[in-house]
């Protein structure tokens, strides 16, 4: 399976480090996992949403990320969330899944759908799990927003 991310050139590890030391809609601070997404338009859009457009930065790289496809991976439902997990930036049940998620260890990745277009899915991998070193990034390149979006 493919997925991509956004990163700046010195934020390029699969360490889930931004992460860890931010929080995010899926864990908690002091929790490390990788954010992808399954195309790189949404990966765009994800990283736009987080950042003021005049703060955008001019290192962007865009990293194609393959994760074997016998990779055990989980699915959160969009059925079985409240009616307002993607209003509210932490919900608590969606950092909840996602923290138990990480320390369970049962899969390298979690498919959750995307907060922005819920039809789509972003994959969180977990950098601790035992098959991470499975992951390979295939292509990276530089990344420029339109400035149409901006």
């Amino acid at each position: 399976m493919r997925v991509w991310r956004l990163a700046r050139e010195p934020f390029l590890a699969l360490d889930g480090e931004g992460a860890r030391l931010a929080g995010g809609r899926w864990n908690s601070e002091g929790v490390a996992v990788v954010y992808t997404s399954s195309t790189l338009s949404l990966a765009a859009l994800e990283y736009l949403v987080h950042i003021d457009p005049e703060d955008v930065p001019g290192d962007l790289i865009a990293v194609a990320v393959e994760v074997p496809d016998q990779t055990p991976i989980e699915k959160v439902q969009i059925r079985d969330q409240p009616s307002d997990w993607n209003l509210v930036f932490d919900h608590p049940r969606c950092v909840a899944i996602g923290d138990d998620w990480i320390a369970a260890g049962r899969s390298l990745g979690l498919l959750v759908p995307s907060a922005l277009v819920p039809e789509e899915w972003n994959l969180l991998l977990n950098p601790a799990h035992a098959d991470a070193q499975s992951i390979r990034v295939t292509g990276t390149r530089p990344f420029v927003f339109d400035h149409r979006l901006l």
